[in-house]
């Protein structure tokens, strides 16, 4: 009796110890974390196995990872996928503009050193929205490790640039006022202006969950939050003057570019797509009906794209 109890015990543990280890060597399921850069907590959703290819994917305004939550559902599978909050965004810290510097410039080292720490030395990038800027500060400090670039309203031309969309953000370009600044604050950072970002040119607008914009209501209602997004809205000019260099990115380095553009996105109209096929050679074009956060839509159709994509260029 004694023997056959331990033998069962032992069965046991032998089977908690293999379900330990498959459920360990199960990552497909999305996770949750924090590592701390330049000071700051910066929190990330991966999922997938991280000896699988590497894809980088950067959020926009107003939103966060939470933007990606259908892609690394998708895609986990086959690819390891990362999908970190900036600072001031989401999840991650949100210091006082008195604690940190926000610049693009400043958001993309961050963002850099954040994948260093992780140990990621080949990715493809997936930008949209401020994920272009940060993206492209990022690719071309580093273009050895960029294996491709998947754009999903993520802008790098003038012409992708609509005036009537940015409206005041232009005009406070030139004259940084605090009645431009309210004008901004009601046009913009208001409920209804969080959820018009996310509804305005969808074929459905029913269909868009609204955790979208709650969310981003509730992060950029906190205190000081303001003051944050006006100051990345009046440095966003200074992307303007590298998208020179950043296109020279493209044509010395031409990374495989994948396409993906909602077509009646208000802030960065098709023109901005089109522009990529003048620089890359390697480009899979694709305008979708539908607006600005494509993927909301579209998921589906563009995590297939993203896998046909990368599959055909044998990206590893």
């Amino acid at each position: 009796m004694f023997s056959k109890t331990k033998f069962l015990l032992a069965t046991a543990l032998l089977f908690v110890m293999s379900m330990t280890s498959t459920l360990a060597e199960n990552t497909q399921f999305v996770r949750y974390g924090f590592e701390k850069v330049d000071g700051q907590n910066i929190f990330y959703r991966e999922a997938g196995n991280p000896n699988n290819p590497t894809i980088v994917l950067l959020h926009g305004f107003p939103s966060s990872s939470h933007m990606y939550r259908e892609v690394l559902r998708a895609l986990s599978d086959d690819y390891y996928l990362i999908a970190p909050d900036y600072p001031g965004f989401g999840n991650s810290s949100f210091p006082s503009i008195t604690e940190y510097n926000y610049t693009f410039d400043n958001i993309a080292k961050t963002m850099n050193l954040f994948l260093e720490k992780r140990g990621l030395k080949k990715y493809s990038l997936m930008i949209q929205d401020y994920g272009a800027p940060v993206g492209f500060r990022i690719a071309t400090a580093n273009p050895e490790r960029v294996q491709a670039i998947i754009t999903q309203n993520g802008n790098a031309y003038e012409e992708g640039i609509a005036p009537e969309g940015w409206g005041p953000v232009i005009d406070y370009w030139k004259t940084k006022t605090p009645e431009l600044e309210q004008k901004i604050i009601k046009n913009v950072f208001t409920f209804e202006g969080m959820k018009w970002q996310y509804t305005h040119g969808t074929r459905n607008p029913e269909s868009i969950s609204p955790d979208n914009w709650v969310l981003d209501y509730a992060t950029i209602s906190r205190p000081g939050q303001h003051r944050i997004a006006l100051d990345l809205f009046y440095d966003y000019q200074n992307n303007i003057k590298l998208y020179p260099q950043w296109q020279q990115y493209l044509r010395d380095n031409q990374p495989p570019v994948l396409v993906v553009w909602g077509k009646h996105d208000a802030f960065f109209p098709v023109p901005g797509a089109e522009g990529y096929k003048r620089d890359v050679k390697d480009i899979d074009y694709n305008i979708l009906d539908t607006g600005h956060f494509a993927l909301e839509e579209e998921h589906e159709f563009i995590s297939k794209k993203i896998r046909e994509f990368l599959r055909k260029r044998n990206i590893k």
